[in-house]
């Protein structure tokens, strides 16, 4: 699933950090033990390395929103949160389709009784994701803002990638303007441009929030960012269900796919 890097111009060299799950595993699933243990031992195996700055990364249900499926879901979210806090990390709960979406945030809430370090993510293209940022955007909260890769009915979510994109900086106007922590996944040039205008903007400063970027794809704009003293979090695909994660990535914006391609023979 994902591990991450992450570097700022506070610390020259990027810092090695670890993001990493396991897949994104049902409640129920007969793979859900084996994906908690995964955790774990990641977890663990941070605490050994001593990464400064890492993070661990998953997503807590798909496809079941039973109480039952909720509760299963939330206790194996605590056995990782606690072993990420051990190892001196973060969890950030992963986003699937918008059938989730209550259930996932619901887990999310519940963890940061205890844990409130623990980070969610949202999807732009969700008609409902702009008053989700207002409910979250509040001190100590860590949001990640993707776009959202799923196919998903009209009536949930905005069709048009025009709109997704609006969405997205509405979302943005939200999140730098509150007292949390935005994450800000995007490898789009016009939204990280966006981004960094917003921030000086809200006066927000350099760690106060990040941009995410999956590994490969535009890695000398990464550096660009990093060298300007922002925080950039790299994204690497890591464990059994690393293609599907990597598939839903590059589909959720074509263009992703043309940087990735480019990345191979370049480093722009």
């Amino acid at each position: 699933m994902k591990t991450s890097r992450t570097s700022s111009r506070r610390a020259p060299t990027w810092r090695r950090t670890s993001t990493c799950s396991t897949g994104s595993p049902s409640a129920d699933s007969p793979a859900e033990p084996r994906s908690r243990s995964s955790f774990s031992a990641i977890g663990q195996a941070l605490e050994g390395a001593a990464l400064e700055g890492s993070a661990l990364a998953g997503s807590a249900l798909e496809g079941d929103e039973s109480a039952t499926g909720e509760q299963v879901a939330l206790d194996n979210a605590r056995i990782i949160c606690r072993a990420a806090r051990n190892a001196g990390t973060t969890v950030t709960v992963d986003m699937e389709d918008h059938t989730t979406t209550d259930s996932t945030l619901t887990i999310v809430h519940q963890l940061r009784k205890d844990f409130p370090e623990t980070g969610a993510v949202l999807q732009s293209y969700l008609h409902r994701t702009e008053s989700d940022c207002r409910t979250l955007a509040h001190e100590g909260s860590r949001v990640r803002l993707c776009k959202g890769a799923y196919a998903e009915p009209p009536g949930v979510a905005f069709p048009d990638r025009l709109e997704v994109d609006r969405s997205y900086v509405r979302c943005l106007k939200v999140l730098l303007g509150g007292q949390g922590h935005p994450m800000i996944a995007t490898h789009d040039p016009r939204l990280i441009e966006v981004a960094s205008s917003l921030a000086s903007r809200y006066g927000r400063a350099p760690g106060s929030y990040e941009f995410q970027m999956l590994y490969g794809v535009r890695p000398d704009e990464q550096r660009r960012l990093a060298e300007r003293g922002e925080t950039v979090r790299v994204y690497l695909p890591y464990g059994r269900e690393w293609y599907g994660y990597l598939m839903r990535r590059l589909a959720e914006r074509p263009q992703n796919l043309s940087f990735f391609l480019k990345s191979l023979v370049s480093k722009k």
